[in-house]
């Protein structure tokens, strides 16, 4: 399966590009970079500090490498994200999404270019946060109308958006499993005299430090609780996860993708 990374230097396109460089079964094609980076030209495994030559060179003009693929991963910024996907639908092909921060405008874009491409897009591609997901839903259809349902989650000092993607997907899946739409039970924070309403999903966002990624959800009772939780003690489990899906994608036919079919969740 041939490979493109988008953001080779970032802090996950580096991961990706290492993990995918261990794998037989995959061949890294290019890396592509915004105009104007110092790494521009080089190759991609010294963009990536991978500690070894690849062979292939880093981009900043995808139309020039696409079509020497199979498969491209995609953890940039939103708006790369649109132009990735933009170019993709142009020349068919599977893409894996793991951006965060779209408006639901932008993600029904994804949304009608799974008609026409293999797509996959995930928040968080962990195996234990998908995991975590499935428990999530199991408690909610048991207790959901009884429990006060809190998401804290923590990020770095670097995170752009809150709540994080990860968070967000977890209150769909929740609200779902009450019959019900995130937007409307979703309260962002508190502040001053907000007493709490039932059936609402609350959310908390902590940015501090290099804090990699940490989830915790509760489900609030009188006198007990529930806690789930997921730590990330660094980003190479998200890099392995985003592999897997690519890996996962590259015989498939066009449509929508999630990483619970990649790990058999559903």
């Amino acid at each position: 399966m041939k490979l493109i990374v988008i953001a080779p230097r970032g802090k996950m396109g580096k991961l990706i590009t290492q993990a995918a460089a261990q794998r037989p079964d995959i061949e890294l094609t290019a890396g592509v970079g915004p105009a104007g980076r110092d790494y521009i030209g080089k190759d991609l495994g010294e963009a990536a500090m991978t500690g070894q030559m690849l062979g292939v060179p880093v981009t900043d003009d995808l139309e020039s490498v696409i079509d020497d693929c199979d498969v491209i991963i995609d953890f940039s910024t939103k708006e790369t994200g649109m132009e990735v996907l933009e170019c993709a639908v142009r020349h068919k092909k599977a893409l894996v999404c793991g951006t965060t921060g779209f408006s639901p405008e932008e993600m029904e874009k994804f949304r009608e270019a799974s008609a026409s491409i293999p797509l996959l897009y995930a928040a968080n591609t962990s195996k234990l946060v998908n995991i975590m997901n499935r428990l999530l839903e199991i408690v909610t259809q048991a207790v959901g109308d009884e429990a006060d349902i809190e998401i804290l989650e923590m990020h770095d000092q670097w995170k752009k958006d809150a709540p994080s993607g990860t968070s967000r997907e977890m209150g769909e899946i929740m609200a779902r499993a009450m019959g019900k739409e995130l937007k409307d039970i979703a309260v962002y924070g508190r502040h001053g005299a907000c007493p709490r309403q039932k059936g609402t999903i609350g959310y908390h966002s902590l940015r501090a430090g290099n804090i990699p990624s940490s989830h915790t959800v509760y489900f609030g009772f009188m006198g007990e609780r529930l806690e789930i939780t997921h730590h990330s003690y660094n980003w190479e489990c998200f890099a392995r996860g985003a592999v897997d899906c690519a890996a996962y994608l590259a015989d498939k036919g066009p449509g929508w993708y999630t990483i619970q079919d990649v790990l058999h969740l559903g």
